[in-house]
């Protein structure tokens, strides 16, 4: 059984992965893979500099900023960037011998389409709490985070998509959640 975990930027989907590991379960840190698959895999890198340019790595290392730059400029930009990464990203989990993905652009990115999900949780929290951790982690003003928010799927439209909800709002608790998403796929996968 193969599950994906996604939400937009700031849910908290990394809290939700770690708390599914310290009861077991290993999650593929898709946008982990993607930055190491960036900067290990040569025939991608060779890929990317092709769309952004050879300045795209500078003594050996991927200049986040100007990749930043380059997909926040415009959708094209970055169907071109998610059309290149993502199948590598995508093969790689397939032969990680996983079951459960994390992935904040899993629909955006067609992950859905490349490999065969059994079963989707959408982890949510609102706008206010999503751009205030965005700020915290990435120390960037509201307003770029805002316009992260903005790049990605709406959450209601990935809610709508998904199988399942687990809501990370710093006031609900998360633990009786998973409680329920893992008694859901035990009584529907005979787990």
């Amino acid at each position: 059984m193969k599950v994906a975990i996604t939400g937009g930027i700031g849910v908290g989907k990394s809290f939700v992965c770690k708390l599914l590991e310290a009861r077991g379960i290993q999650v593929y840190d898709s946008d982990r893979a993607a930055k190491r698959l960036m900067t290990e895999n040569f025939e991608l890198r060779r890929k990317l500099e092709a769309i952004v340019g050879m300045e795209l790595y500078e003594n050996n290392e991927l200049q986040k900023r100007l990749l930043a730059k380059f997909l926040l400029a415009s959708e094209a930009n970055k169907h071109a960037i998610d059309n290149v990464v993502h199948p590598y990203v995508a093969q790689d989990f397939e032969q990680s011998g996983m079951d459960w993905l994390e992935s904040a652009i899993l629909f955006e990115a067609h992950f859905d389409k490349r490999v065969k999900f059994d079963f989707i949780v959408c982890v949510t929290a609102p706008a206010s709490v999503r751009i205030h951790r965005i700020m915290q982690r990435d120390r960037i003003s509201s307003s770029k985070a805002a316009a992260w928010l903005e790049c990605q799927m709406s959450q209601d439209e990935m809610r709508r998509r998904s199988d399942f909800e687990i809501v990370n709002d710093g006031e609900c608790c998360i633990e009786p959640q998973l409680d329920t998403l893992l008694t859901t796929l035990t009584e529907k996968y005979n787990l």
